[in-house]
């Protein structure tokens, strides 16, 4: 049985946990400190985590609490959203290493406990559904950490007519790699044209999303995400849908709401 699309069955709940903060590093920092007492509450918590440049200053806020002995992981399973297909894991332009250099060398997770999409497969589905079986087997994801793509995306579920419920292989769009394009030296056409990603029901069965956007270039997006109607032409938009979702915005990247909480 191949990748389900995802459909819209039920009317979406309003976004309203919506927080802005003046910059990104206090952003980053509020949210690691968020982290930190989720992981003292739980310290076995499933989290899932987002590759790019929008998380990098939470992984160094991240970094720092451990290195302060504010935060331990020790007991804490990870699962990123997305890996290009086609990549070995110690390739240096892999979200693997993305992973390894902003974090994962930095704290105390349990090697085993650390679970990536694999790139470099042959049988695409039976790794997504060998991916799905690690996130059950863990207990499910209680807090699942998001970026937001320019064009809406959340991993690498691109707009489309319909999304793929499950974790799936999937055709980039060229923004998309153009987006990317900073790991493969800046050379567009050297970024992978497909790639692997949680689904979106898969990342809607989170316990607890917080999604991240900072930045001009994400204001219209967020407005449409959360003033809009859900559609698969803006996946992120299925986060109405969610009813423990928080947006956590900079100032720019809230700039076109019309109305948000500052934190």
């Amino acid at each position: 049985m191949g990748p389900q699309p995802l459909a819209l069955s039920h009317q979406p709940s309003s976004m309203t946990r919506i927080r802005v903060f003046d910059t990104p590093t206090r952003l980053a920092r509020a949210l690691a400190l968020d982290i930190a007492r989720a992981l003292a509450a739980r310290p076995d918590i499933g989290l899932g985590l987002p590759t790019g440049r929008t998380p990098i200053p939470l992984y160094r806020a991240l970094v720092s609490l451990h290195r302060a002995g504010r935060i331990d992981f020790s007991r804490a399973s990870t699962f990123n959203l997305d890996e290009f297909l086609g990549l070995e894991a110690r390739d240096p332009r892999s979200y693997h290493a993305f992973m390894q250099r902003h974090l994962f060398d930095h704290v105390n997770l349990s090697p085993r406990r650390i679970h990536f999409l694999n790139g470099a497969v042959k049988n695409v589905r039976a790794e997504c559904e060998r991916y799905e079986r690690a996130i059950r087997r863990a207990g499910g994801i209680g807090l699942q950490i998001l970026g937001l793509g320019t064009n809406g995306h959340i991993g690498f579920n691109e707009p489309g007519r319909a999304l793929v419920a499950h974790t799936h292989g999937t055709r980039l769009t060229p923004g998309t790699r153009r987006a990317n394009a900073a790991l493969f030296g800046r050379r567009v056409g050297a970024v992978p044209h497909e790639a692997l990603s949680m689904g979106m029901a898969t990342i809607l069965h989170a316990e607890r999303i917080v999604l991240v956007a900072t930045g001009a270039t994400k204001a219209r997006c967020v407005e449409r995400m959360i003033q809009g109607p859900v559609t698969p032409r803006l996946p992120a938009s299925f986060l109405q849908l969610h009813r423990n979702t928080e947006v956590w915005l900079d100032r720019l990247a809230g700039a076109r709401l019309k109305a948000s909480r500052s934190g």
